[in-house]
């Protein structure tokens, strides 16, 4: 019997997958791999900022807020690749400029500090840099999002229509797939930076430098990826258009299955006008020196955005309508968590000696057994409710916090002693980002499917971009919380200016975990005794 469910499961987790795949699934993984791939600058990143500028930990963490908010321009973006499906290369092509010169800014910045620094202060060059590169990636995510609807088949192949059920499967496989994707990416990345670094205990200061400006060169293949994406799929559906002229086809009916949206969408002109208070309002608080300007655009814009919600679900049934909300709430409430922020990590590069090499390792592991987990965790993503996902997750991340409060309070040092110096601090770092990897990337999958199986047909990408507008505010929100907590417990690194001190890092560990544990939870037991309760 147990021989007959292990081969069961090998079937629903590896051969059910492989059976779903489809070649028209390639051109948005290429985009969500390019996605992947832009991590290939972070750890980098994380070492420039802590060695070469002196920007506090409070200050990172607002920046991810401002870094954060062209994801919620995805709403607008979204109902323009709706309206223009036909030209959604272009937006491609666009993003990918985006993201060529925020990868330019910083080789420069790196290679002729100099001459950068006699325009612009080295802090300023930085932020434009990390403003510009998600302002890239939206409008590729966008295209990506749509072209996985477009992706998955209607029918088989002797006409016949796909069941219900076989749709959920299919799009939970292709969701699934998008992260697989993303984190192939970051697979990639790891093994890049585990080959760069190899060597980094030996290297110069100056030779550090130059290794980071050839991290930033070789990312420049990121919009190359996601342009070539984007080529493929207008390949294919050329091939898919050859074909169906030999077999007889008509000019209009290639035209109307191919290239021609099932039902013709008009522009939603509250959708541009929220967007353009939207851009006004950031630009106008964003260079304004308003002390609350972020807390301002966080309330307008979600304002704004849940105007834009109200009336899409007007599409929907109102039980499906108010499902989704409930869902999309959880979602937000289980993202809007704060983190520790950069405090961490430089308490692991100055305190436990953790170097540029190691972390790549960390990366790796990450990445690695991120896509194994994925794996694994694809029958219960199609099968449990989203609410079960999140208590789930909720409750791993609050247990696989631990080892990082350990380590702050030295739980390594009795360890190593008691073990002849095996479970040392890199030891329980690499064990928890082991069993941590999988959980991250779990969450959003089964809304994403949800969306994709329950959205109008026509105005999937809008969909789309308004719910992960909405959610992606919840990682604003968190940005504004990680900001917050670190203006309560100060956390320092040692600059020219200022010493270290994490004496309120295990503090501000502890208050990150009671939050993180406490309001998903909460956020679950409220709304489903609601009628917005997820139902799905």
């Amino acid at each position: 019997m147990s021989a007959k469910l292990i081969k069961r499961w090998v079937d629903e987790t590896i051969f059910d997958l492989a059976r779903q795949i489809r070649w028209s699934f390639l051109p948005p993984l290429m985009v969500y791999f390019a996605a992947g791939v832009s991590g290939l600058t972070s750890i980098v990143g994380t070492f420039f900022v802590k060695d070469y500028l002196e920007l506090s930990a409070a200050f990172l963490a607002g920046l991810g807020f401002w870094a954060g908010l062209p994801w919620v321009l995805k709403l607008p973006l979204g109902h323009l690749v709706d309206l223009f499906w036909r030209w959604k290369a272009v937006m491609v092509f666009l993003g990918a400029g985006l993201i060529a010169l925020s990868l330019g800014t910083m080789i420069l910045l790196i290679t002729e500090r100099e001459m950068m620094v006699a325009i612009l202060p080295a802090s300023t060059w930085f932020v434009i840099s990390v403003l510009l590169a998600p302002a890239g990636y939206v409008v590729q995510d966008v295209v990506a999002d749509a072209m996985t609807v477009e992706a998955v088949p209607r029918s088989h192949a002797d006409g016949t229509p796909i069941s219900e059920a076989e749709s959920k499967a299919l799009h939970t496989t292709m969701q699934t797939l998008g992260r697989f994707a993303i984190i192939s990416g970051l697979v990639s990345v790891g093994l890049v930076n585990l080959f760069l670094f190899a060597d980094v205990d030996r290297m110069s200061p100056a030779e550090r430098v130059d290794t980071y400006a050839q991290v930033y060169r070789y990312a420049l293949i990121i919009p190359i990826i996601s342009v070539s994406g984007v080529l493929l799929g207008i390949v294919f559906r050329r091939r898919q258009a050859v074909n169906m002229r030999q077999a007889g086809a008509s000019k209009e009916t290639i035209e109307k299955a191919l290239f021609t949206p099932e039902e013709t969408v008009e522009p939603d002109w509250y959708i541009f006008t929220g967007a353009a208070v939207f851009v006004v309002l950031t630009l106008g608080l964003g260079l304004s020196n308003f002390s609350y300007s972020a807390e301002f655009v966080f309330a307008g814009t979600m304002a704004v955005v849940l105007v834009l919600i109200a009336r899409l679900t007007k599409e929907l049934p109102p039980g499906t309508a108010r499902s989704l909300v409930g869902t999309a709430l959880i979602i937000f409430v289980f993202r809007a968590v704060p983190s520790v922020g950069p405090g961490m990590t430089w308490f692991e590069i100055d305190i436990l000696r953790f170097d540029e090499q190691f972390l790549a390792v960390l990366s790796l592991i990450t990445s690695g057994l991120t896509l194994v987990g994925l794996l694994v965790l694809r029958p219960m993503m199609a099968k449990w409710p989203i609410t079960k996902v999140i208590v789930v997750l909720t409750l791993a991340g609050g247990l696989l916090a631990l080892p990082n409060i350990g380590l702050y309070y030295g739980i390594h040092e009795w360890t190593s002693a008691h073990t002849g110096g095996v479970v040392d601090a890199r030891f329980i770092a690499i064990l928890d980002t082991a069993i941590e990897s999988p959980l991250g990337q779990v969450a959003m999958i089964p809304m994403l499917a949800w969306i994709a199986r329950n959205a109008p047909d026509s105005l999937k990408a809008t969909f789309f971009a308004v719910m992960a507008s909405f959610t992606n505010l919840a990682l604003s929100a968190s940005n504004l919380g990680t900001k917050y907590l670190n203006q309560v417990f100060s956390v320092t690194r040692e600059t020219d200016n200022v010493p270290s001190d994490y004496t309120e890092l295990g503090v501000l560990l502890l208050t990150v975990v009671a939050i993180g544990l406490a309001a998903p939870i909460l956020a679950v037991l409220v709304i489903q005794k609601t009628n917005y309760r997820s139902l799905d």
